[in-house]
């Protein structure tokens, strides 16, 4: 048995935990690579240390249709440096065993069919990977991926949208394991209003599917709208301010990392909710 079987009980008893203590799971995403391998794992060590429940790195990619110019910009950073798949597998390795926390693999998916399926699995799990988010797989075709991570023990993370249908969204939700992730589409323009309004429908819509928890990853920026994320969802996923902070710090690593674990702090601060 692999090393992946632990890490996905890991995840669940952490979404868990966050249930009983009554607050919303804190979940911060990092691109592997970025600014350098070491730079990014200890970047991604300091949002633990700061009060981050769960970690999702980055596979950086050549075309991140569904990111913005913040991850984009770091995405490139890492791709120019020569970031590779056993870069991203020991970001992943080095920041389980250093943290405890679970880690999971947010990829696009031509990358891991390049790379081979059973292969990918294999080796996350071993590395202590709790699963993969995997945006732009669809369901109908991820049948091979399914039961590599089955088999090696991983959760499979899928993303429904407001713009899912009811049906759609039972489809995905009865497909995954782990979490489903909730992106609100008016994560990046839209005022605060309407940011909760579409995500807080996405989750009540979700939640009408399946018992897995939602965790919506929407832009949130500052603890208050983590807390705002928090009053409605199982987990509040943040990526881009944490990219943000390590780039306004590029001549400094130390105060990067000083800025991502301050940062965490504030986010783990709104997320616990009354």
């Amino acid at each position: 048995m692999s090393d992946g079987h632990g890490s996905i009980e890991l995840l669940r008893s952490t979404l868990a935990n966050a249930r009983r203590e009554d607050r919303a799971a804190l979940i911060g995403y990092f691109p592997a690579g970025f600014p350098t391998v070491d730079g990014g794992i200890a970047a991604v060590t300091a949002m633990v240390e700061g009060g981050c429940d769960i970690i999702e790195i980055g596979l950086p990619h050549s075309d991140p249709v569904l990111d913005g110019p913040v991850i984009q910009t770091a995405d490139d950073i890492a791709l120019r440096g020569g970031v590779r798949i056993a870069d991203v597998l020991r970001t992943v390795r080095e920041v389980h065993t250093a943290t405890g926390a679970p880690v999971l693999c947010m990829t696009y998916w031509n990358p891991v069919d390049r790379y081979g399926p059973e292969r990918f699995a294999a080796e996350l799990a071993e590395a202590g990977g709790a699963g993969c988010i995997l945006p732009d797989l669809p369901v109908e075709e991820s049948g091979d991926w399914q039961k590599a991570a089955q088999l090696h023990g991983l959760a499979t993370v899928f993303v429904v949208a407001p713009s899912s249908r009811d049906q759609r969204i039972a489809t995905i939700t009865a497909a995954g394991s782990g979490f489903v992730y909730a992106a609100s589409l008016m994560g990046v323009t839209g005022t605060r209003e309407s940011v909760s309004h579409e995500a807080q429908d996405l989750v009540r819509r979700t939640r009408a599917t399946t018992g897995l928890p939602v965790c919506v990853g929407l832009g949130v920026s500052d603890a208050g709208q983590a807390a705002e994320v928090a009053r409605f969802a199982d987990g509040v996923i943040v990526g881009t301010a944490f990219v943000k902070r390590v780039l306004d710090h590029a001549d400094d690593p130390e105060a990067g990392r000083r800025a991502v674990r301050e940062l965490a702090g504030e986010l783990a601060a709104g997320v616990r909710r009354t």
